[in-house]
């Protein structure tokens, strides 16, 4: 299976749910979103590793990752997100110690955090790209005059609790296919990431 290059695009606070955010990932060869919900303590961290000169008094779980891994000379080279089960993204951390590549299985968010701070590439599979991956301009010709989805992501500002994230499961069970990328487009236009996320997934699970 061929593998897909993504970048960061930004992390959206969740419109819907507090403490939620979305994690936007940029497909490198195309225009494709990969929207990814996290917590509030990862985007936290994946937040502050964006901005270099942002540096936290003490060591933050990942930067205390990065710090060990450095003392023994372990190097991440690369990140693979590779596989999604009901919603859910399963990635690999890819290491490599005295030539020895060792493969880790890590949350995503959390392999997310690291590969910025080893500045190590962030692939997916074309096969889960191809299933979850969304336009943010579905219909571009219907959009063209609205200002560009892209330029309002943003970092958070704030942050919530370090709890985990409890996301209600709206029932989209009842919608056609025809009405889910409907409120797809909708959801996607109002950049609620996390709402999109959900009916990508109900869309996902009727079409197969």
């Amino acid at each position: 299976m061929s593998l897909v290059k993504l970048t960061i695009k930004g992390i959206s606070y969740s419109q819907t749910q507090n403490g939620a955010y979305a994690l936007i990932l940029n497909e490198v060869d195309g225009d494709r979103k990969l929207p990814i919900v996290i917590g509030a303590f990862e985007a936290q961290s994946i937040a502050i590793a964006l901005e270099k000169e942002i540096k936290p008094p003490r060591p933050l779980t990942h930067d205390l990752f990065k710090n060990f891994a450095d003392r023994f000379d372990i190097v991440v080279k690369q990140v693979i997100i590779h596989k999604l089960v009901d919603g859910v993204f399963f990635s690999s951390i890819i290491c490599e110690r005295d030539k020895i590549e060792e493969i880790i299985d890590a949350r995503t968010s959390d392999a997310i955090a690291l590969a910025i701070r080893f500045n190590a590439p962030i692939f997916t599979y074309k096969n889960i790209l191809d299933k979850a991956g969304i336009y943010l301009n579905i219909n571009p010709a219907e959009n063209e005059d609205m200002e560009d989805p892209d330029a309002l992501l943003s970092q958070p500002e704030t942050f919530g609790t370090d709890e985990d994230v409890v996301v209600p499961a709206d029932n989209y069970s009842g919608y056609s296919i025809k009405e889910l990328y409907d409120q797809l487009e909708i959801a996607v236009q109002n950049e609620d990431y996390e709402k999109a996320a959900k009916i990508r997934d109900v869309i996902s699970k009727k079409e197969s």
